[in-house]
């Protein structure tokens, strides 16, 4: 079952929160030695937490009663560790919960544990000198992606049918793509992500992995909303469920925005799924803004933001030195240059602005690979372009996003040849949440992609 198939049955009585709580346990005991998903696992709190749920009136319980999710490190849950991956914060207990998990807390969900993410959530990748790595439950060789990469592999294996995560330049969608799972990156603003770590204020965000599109929507519903302890929030009301009217939806589609390099395989798996729309009466439109690849507006916020949050914490011997490299690249940053930056980021959003004034939905590629060996950091080349791996730009297909602060709900479509996972990612206009999720989840339909042939092999492969 999906998330929202276990609240309705535990809201009818026909399963217990103890009973899917207990049974998301054990998955986890049975996956986590080979995949490493999470840093904390929380058993007797889950098991006292689901029986009180099934002890409360059926009717107060919430639209997540009984739900197993998981939370990723780097999210501050009262009384269990957050690191962020960094031994510079091995001892960090935050004394409050960060306010998407309280909302999701109220709402039923059962916290089992906390998930994996590489150090300060800087790279593609999952592994860091406090948890280890992270690996890909559809070949334990490949990485989940990054820097939710626990939080994917939780859901791919099963463990929970939702993960809290957090994308400031692709870390839903990176896992999304490579773990075969779906994910939405919210508007800037609609979430709350404080109390917690300062990160990369301006481009990240709090958002939902999950088993199904429609759990995405669901536990949006329940952590939406503006809140004092966030001023960067927004009081937007989600509108109610968008439908999918193609007569009517103006659809774009690019294989590479323009400027990508993208894998052979991943665009051939991009247009199976754009052509079933097409047979399903979607009026398709080739399609991209006119905006150029996006790495340099990103590296311009995003490297002296990361030296403000991170920059503190350079004086501790134990910062992995890649990461090392990555923090005190923005430390000759000027406020004159993080500026200038800002207003280039201002012309760009723009662009894409505009763009959403013409089409409704703008469909690409979620990633431009499937999942890449453990043994490297990124890949060398896509498509027989080299790649820049110094702050992981072969991702940058995510990026527009987090720039423009709009949605992204990021939807497997198939397999690669060597069995791995590929998405694509449907965009639109700032607060279109709702209608990119529900595109997203007209695509899941048509693909009917399930992760259960690879997850029946067991933890083996």
């Amino acid at each position: 079952m999906d998330a929202t198939a276990m609240a309705t049955a535990v809201r009818n009585g026909t399963t217990s929160a103890e009973e899917l709580v207990a049974e998301a346990l054990a998955r986890i005991d049975t996956w986590e030695g080979a995949v490493n998903a999470f840093t904390t696992v929380l058993h007797e709190e889950a098991l006292a937490r689901a029986r009180e749920i099934d002890a409360a009136d059926r009717s107060e319980v919430g639209p997540l009663a009984g739900v197993p999710v998981s939370v990723k490190d780097h999210i501050w849950l009262a009384g269990q560790p957050a690191t962020n991956g960094s031994r510079a914060l091995r001892d960090f207990v935050p004394d409050v919960d960060a306010v998407p998990v309280a909302r999701l807390r109220a709402a039923g969900a059962v916290i089992v544990g906390k998930t994996n993410n590489p150090e300060f959530c800087y790279r593609g990748f999952t592994d860091n000198a406090v948890f280890g790595l992270t690996r890909n439950p559809w070949s334990l060789d490949r990485t989940p992606g990054g820097s939710s990469g626990g939080a994917g592999a939780s859901v791919a294996y099963g463990a929970t049918p939702l993960a809290l995560g957090t994308d400031g330049g692709g870390s839903i969608r990176i896992p999304a793509a490579f773990c075969g799972v779906a994910g939405h990156k919210p508007s800037f603003g609609l979430v709350p992500k404080l109390p917690g770590f300062r990160g990369w204020p301006t481009l990240s965000v709090d958002g939902p992995l999950g088993a199904s599109v429609r759990d995405l929507g669901l536990a949006l519903r329940v952590m939406a909303g503006a809140h004092p302890a966030d001023p960067l929030t927004w009081p937007v009301p989600l509108r109610d469920d968008v439908e999918v009217d193609w007569s009517r939806l103006r659809v774009a589609v690019s294989e590479d925005l323009g400027w990508a390099s993208v894998d052979g395989e991943v665009r051939t798996a991009f247009r199976r799924a754009v052509d079933r729309l097409s047979d399903d009466g979607a009026r398709l439109v080739g399609a991209h803004p006119d905006a150029g690849c996006p790495t340099r507006v990103w590296h311009g916020i995003a490297i002296p933001e990361g030296f403000a949050s991170e920059g503190p914490l350079l004086h501790h011997d134990g910062i992995d030195p890649v990461t090392r490299e990555i923090v005190e690249s923005g430390r000759s940053a000027t406020a004159a240059d993080y500026l200038d930056a800002q207003e280039r980021r201002t012309t760009y959003t723009s662009t894409w602005q505009r763009f959403f004034e013409r089409y409704d939905v703008l469909l690409a590629p979620s990633m431009p690979v499937p999942a890449f060996s453990t043994e490297v950091t990124g890949p060398d080349e896509i498509d027989g372009t080299p790649v820049d791996r110094f702050f992981d730009d072969w991702c940058a297909l995510a990026l527009p996003a987090n720039l423009t602060g709009q949605p992204a709900t990021a939807v497997p479509t198939g397999l690669s040849s060597d069995g791995l996972p590929v998405g694509l990612q449907v965009m639109g206009a700032r607060w279109a949440d709702l209608r990119t999720l529900a595109v997203a989840e007209r695509v899941e339909s048509l693909v009917a992609f399930s992760c259960a042939p690879a997850l029946a092999e067991g933890p083996a492969r």
